[in-house]
């Protein structure tokens, strides 16, 4: 077998079936697709039995009632069959041809590791939250397929497994909570001398929903971008690498700081990406656990 798509999900379902129509809409058809519900109640199970019946490939569904993105992820790994893995998240929409691009790119670059665009829409909301959303919830990168120096997040990624020696379960569950464990998982790749590329034709849409534009939410994702340098150095064991992504977030707090501030008074256009640097700054510098934003598993007893 040879390419699963991997989609894990908590109670997003209409997140969800976006997400699996567009990955049964491939032009290059994959051999599997694997679900992984992560919600204890086991709520998606009757989406995947719906796409079951009209998919032209295989759909497996995969319960991991274990909350945590991280348990998510290594349930869909260990379950998916396929020597190449492609990561769709429940809140994104893969264009037609975004499967075969992945394809496509790691072959002409002979990459382990592919990623494709992000274009965030948020639904909801507009000013300077708007822009700030759009930004953090967008992944933009060159303008054609190339080798990349440095990865992404797993949402629309393709892995070639067969390139690393990984562990049973690759994605580190101290990350379960808060996040981050694509950046741990990829710095263990680049380790073992991952080539990473960009597919420029590999498009996603990722859908956000008013629960994550507030405010304080949005503060919380870029404060936990930001840890996520910090926190790879530290679980790399890297103390000058610590130390350095520290030094970096303490400059990037005192300048953007007061840019953001002024910006959002005379150039609002310019005040998202001060305000995103600015925070991410801080997460850089407050990086270790008892700072860390909660956003996987924290709250089974409600729908996300």
């Amino acid at each position: 077998m040879n390419i699963s798509i991997v989609i894990p999900t908590f109670r997003r379902p209409d997140g969800l079936r976006r997400a699996l129509e567009s990955a049964i809409a491939q032009s290059r058809q994959p051999d599997e697709i694997v679900v992984v519900d992560n919600d204890p109640d086991g709520s998606a199970r009757t989406m995947v039995a719906t796409a079951k019946a009209i998919a032209k490939c295989d759909v497996v569904y995969v319960h991991e009632p274990r909350p945590g993105v991280s348990n998510a992820r290594n349930a869909g790994f260990g379950a998916a069959r396929g020597r190449f893995i492609a990561f769709l998240d429940d809140d994104e929409i893969a264009n037609g041809y975004w499967l075969a691009a992945l394809m496509e790119t790691a072959r002409a670059l002979d990459a382990d590791v592919v990623f494709g665009p992000l274009r965030g829409e948020a639904l909801d909301v507009g000013g300077i939250r708007g822009d700030l959303a759009r930004r953090l919830y967008s992944r933009i990168g060159p303008e054609a397929d190339t080798v990349l120096d440095k990865p992404y997040g797993c949402g629309n990624s393709l892995i070639d497994r067969a390139a690393f020696d990984l562990p049973a379960a690759p994605f580190d569950p101290r990350m379960n909570a808060s996040g981050g464990e694509d950046d741990v998982f990829f710095a263990m790749l680049a380790r073992q001398g991952a080539c990473f590329a960009w597919s420029v034709k590999a498009h996603g849409v990722e859908t956000v929903g008013a629960s994550r534009t507030s405010w304080s939410y949005l503060a919380a994702r870029a404060f936990a971008f930001g840890q996520g340098a910090t926190q790879s150095a530290r679980h790399a064991g890297s103390w000058s690498g610590i130390a350095f992504w520290m030094a970096v977030g303490l400059a990037q707090f005192l300048v953007y700081g007061p840019l953001a501030a002024l910006a959002a008074i005379a150039s609002p256009g310019r005040a998202a990406g001060l305000i995103d640097r600015c925070i991410q700054g801080a997460g850089k510098l407050f990086w270790i656990q008892a700072f860390e934003p909660r956003f996987y598993g924290q709250n089974v007893a409600a729908p996300s």
